[in-house]
């Protein structure tokens, strides 16, 4: 006999603009607890020292995570200038200073190399695996690593304010896998007076808006009643960078058991899409002559 699963059937994407102090995964918990939900993820882990944008993907929305992954965000961040730290962030303890500090101009010109396609180190202080173990739990130890530069599309960087000789507040839109404390710390090397993030705020990620996200407060004060479904958005939402076909009705059923369906659409050959039928997800596949070829089948009756 198949196990019951528990808690709700419910799906769809629960935007959260994440406060200081709490960690992506206790988020995550918490907005999974507050709906009932049977299934939760999220698309792209935020330091716990970081506010902004946490997508929270409820029950099928979870097979639309990669497609937020892979869409550009949008970090505002604050650089603090003349200090290098373990974590490369103001959670760490100071490793090295600098009293050389570069004017607006200096910054603005050093910015161009970390603009389009780089290579990036990532944080010793981070979630990337060495040798099947956390880098973050290997730091902890005291283990210097020497870890492998990472390719990130860097959409825009500029600055965006500089409140004093001190600092320098940066907005950066770029692809997935980025590290806005990698950013802080090789600027500050780039300019030789070291460098590392003060603050950090996820303004966007995809289609998801911090400034429409709902509060943990929120999600406190409404959690396990009718009216938390008000914040839930569509599943469909995790699909906004592919395009959209209709599927015939007879279509629809193949594609639901998993099958190549029948749809009607004006695609390339080899085109990934997502497929509904009468206003409701199916599938998301690679569109074949006529036919969507599924890779995710949304299950939402």
């Amino acid at each position: 006999m198949a196990r019951t699963k528990k808690g709700r059937a419910v799906s769809g994407w629960v935007v959260i603009d994440k406060p200081a102090g709490v960690t992506s995964t206790a988020v995550v918990n918490k907005v999974k607890w507050a709906f009932q939900a049977q299934k939760a993820g999220h698309a792209g882990t935020l330091d716990p020292a970081a506010t902004g944008v946490l997508a929270v993907a409820l029950g099928e929305a979870t097979k639309t995570v990669p497609f937020i992954t892979d869409a550009l965000k949008c970090y505002r961040f604050r650089v603090s200038l003349g200090a290098a730290t373990t974590t490369d962030d103001a959670e760490g303890e100071v490793i090295a200073r600098s009293d050389l500090r570069p004017d607006e101009a200096e910054i603005g010109a050093a910015l161009a190399a970390f603009r389009g396609e780089i290579m990036q180190v990532p944080p010793q202080f981070s979630a990337v695996k060495v040798d099947g173990e956390r880098a973050y739990d290997l730091a902890r130890d005291g283990v210097e690593m020497d870890l492998v530069a990472r390719p990130l599309w860097v959409e825009s960087l500029e600055i965006v304010g500089k409140p004093d000789a001190d600092h320098v507040d940066l907005e950066m839109v770029c692809g997935k896998g980025g590290y806005v404390r990698s950013i802080a710390r090789d600027l500050g090397q780039a300019l030789g007076c070291l460098g590392h993030v003060a603050w950090l705020r996820r303004v966007w990620s995809g289609p998801f808006d911090a400034d429409k996200g709902a509060s943990l407060e929120q999600i406190d004060a409404l959690a396990r009643m009718p009216e938390i479904d008000a914040l839930m958005l569509p599943l469909e939402l995790g699909l906004a960078d592919l395009p959209q076909v209709e599927a015939t009705a007879e279509g629809a059923v193949r594609l639901r058991n998993g099958n190549p369906g029948m749809v009607i659409a004006s695609l390339a050959y080899g085109d990934e899409a997502w497929a509904s039928h009468k206003g409701k997800p199916i599938a998301v596949g690679q569109y074949r002559g006529g036919e969507l070829h599924p890779s995710r089948v949304f299950n939402l009756d």
